[in-house]
């Protein structure tokens, strides 16, 4: 039985500047590169025309291209990953398994029981930082302590970073260092139990331009103003460190948004329970919720009678992608205008949005609802109306998405916006008073 190292991919795809595949690839043993369609995840998809699984079988289509030309190629398995670990572990003479960190509650179940089972066999797994650039303790207040606002943590971060960080993994040099084997089929999207699009996924490719202009641009949901790169940052398709260094000396600003995402992915790491569907501020969790299912719909089907708010939602249902500083109005609106629960809005971005990030999807919902650290205060309510003035003065976003804006059969708003606004700061004062929560006012 074959000797051999296993390097898993997993939200990582790319061969180049890739931490963990750097040090299973100068490793004193052949790696076997191995990726797992993890049936945990895919059966709680409902959308079997689901985007995400598209693109991952398109990046592992890119990457086992650039594999048969090193006489190497990718496993692609299909289950559960105890299962194709066994099967593995059947088929070689396992002495580690390599991947890159993964921050989340389900990866830490997964990865639990992935070493546990190595252990028993003799093999063991180590993992590696990739996705950020400072992680888990590496941004800590001078008394040892996790930071929770994002300004002090975003000082700190910068005078952390080094050179070394950005540093990129020479990946390319040790690819004589893959196993070698002829190439195996990757399994289609229909054999797992899903249908392509075949619609054209956001280029990986950074447009410098676009972010020069970034700071001025950005909140402008008719300007082509953000990169886009999330999905890409997701899955890994492209490297941090490289985005990084590319973007650094273009924008301070565009720059803040990689801090933004090391530090959510910081929170995640020390505060587990915010991926687990708890409030970061637990008085948060005592709000009464309207939860209205009908009003719900109305927000997810771009119904409410408020253009902005609809024409985000029509992006996002049509698309898969939503503008940053609509993401911010739509999530206002469902906590705030129509007292839903956060957790259902993030949820519907989680089951809609291609760059879905736990730990940012997590991030963002909580700041709009007032319940998260470093939030926007229960008070700061969006007013759609002003929203739009200042970021679609116009209408040229409103008119792309919902053209019948104006016409006699698009829906009166769902709730007045004066009328929303006091019943919000009554049921959230009320809630945060009788938890001991200091009262500030508008």
């Amino acid at each position: 039985m074959q000797t051999v190292n296993i390097f898993w991919f997993r939200r990582d795809l790319r061969l180049q500047d890739n931490a963990g595949l750097y040090h299973a690839l100068k490793s004193n043993k052949p790696v076997v590169p191995v990726f797992i369609f993890d049936t945990n995840i895919l059966e709680e998809l409902e959308d079997k025309a689901d985007r995400r699984v598209e693109f991952i079988h398109a990046a592992l289509e890119e990457m086992q291209s650039q594999l048969i030309k090193s006489g190497s190629s990718l496993e692609v398995y299909y289950g559960t990953p105890l299962s194709v670990y066994k099967t593995l572990l059947s088929k070689y003479k396992i002495e580690k398994v390599f991947a890159n960190h993964d921050y989340e509650p389900y990866a830490f179940e997964r990865e639990k029981l992935i070493a546990d089972l190595l252990n028993a066999n003799g093999a063991s797994l180590v993992t590696y930082k990739d996705q950020v650039l400072l992680e888990k303790d590496e941004v800590l207040k001078d008394d040892g302590k996790p930071y929770t606002v994002f300004t002090p943590y975003s000082r700190k971060w910068k005078a952390v970073l080094t050179d070394f960080h950005l540093k990129a993994y020479p990946t390319e040099k040790y690819f004589d260092n893959f196993y070698k084997q002829q190439a195996v089929a990757i399994p289609s999207l229909q054999t797992i139990g899903f249908i392509a699009v075949d619609k054209p996924f956001p280029s990986k490719n950074l447009n410098e331009e676009l972010v020069k202009k970034y700071q001025e641009q950005r909140n402008f949901p008719a300007i082509q103003g953000t990169s886009q790169l999330g999905v890409h940052l997701r899955f890994g398709t492209i490297s941090i460190r490289a985005l990084a260094v590319k973007s650094k000396d273009l924008s301070e600003t565009y720059l803040n948004e990689l801090i933004w995402r090391d530090f959510y992915h910081m929170i995640l790491w020390h505060f587990p329970k915010v991926g687990k569907g708890k409030a970061f501020k637990a008085a948060y969790d005592n709000i009464e919720w309207r939860n209205d299912s009908g009003e719900f719909e109305c927000w997810c089907n771009g119904q409410t009678g408020y253009p902005i708010v609809d024409a985000g939602m029509r992006e996002l249902n049509a698309t898969g992608f939503m503008h940053n500083r609509v993401r911010m109005i739509v999530a206002s609106f469902l906590t705030k205008h129509l007292l839903l629960d956060w957790r259902l809005g993030e949820a519907y971005f989680a089951q809609k949005l291609l760059d879905f990030d736990l730990a940012a999807n997590n991030g963002g919902w909580q700041w709009a609802a007032g319940s998260g650290c470093d939030a926007a205060p229960y008070f700061r309510i969006f007013n759609p109306y002003l929203q739009t003035q200042k970021f679609d003065p116009q209408l040229n976003y409103i008119k792309k998405w919902v053209p019948e804006f104006q016409e006699f059969n698009y829906p009166k708003p769902i709730v007045e916006h004066e009328l929303a606004r006091k019943r919000c700061l009554e049921v959230y004062s009320k809630t945060l008073k009788n938890d001991g929560v200091i009262i500030l006012k508008d």
